[in-house]
């Protein structure tokens, strides 16, 4: 996720001052539609595209993996932040030794109730 993020910031810091460069020469009436327009297609667009890339490619280590259960696990990262290594089908950092199940987000109020 993070290359998707690193991406986008570098084509924002490449797009901009280019806009404002060439808004000094070519004064439209449509200059805020094509600056949207160019702003979707060089910016928004690809890092879509590139987010659903990284879901599709990690869609197996998040859903059927040890680590997607554990409560280490960055999904947003797909990283075991116990061991700061990423995991994949085939390695699992811990080796399921530190492996720690997800809370289930229970009030201890709610257990002593009865």
């Amino acid at each position: 996720m993070g290359e998707v993020i690193f991406w986008t910031i570098i084509r924002i810091a490449v797009v901009i001052p280019i806009l404002w460069w060439a808004e000094e020469f070519f004064h439209t009436q449509f200059w805020w539609t094509i600056g949207l327009l160019v702003i979707y297609g060089i910016i928004i667009q690809p890092a879509i595209v590139h987010y659903r890339l990284f879901k599709t490619k990690n869609k197996d280590i998040i859903e059927s993996t040890l680590c997607s259960t554990c409560k280490h696990f960055d999904e947003s990262a797909v990283l075991c932040m116990l061991h700061d290594k990423h995991p994949t089908t085939a390695f699992l950092p811990c080796e399921g030794i530190g492996w720690e199940p997800k809370s289930l987000d229970v009030d201890s109020e709610d257990i002593f109730s009865n």
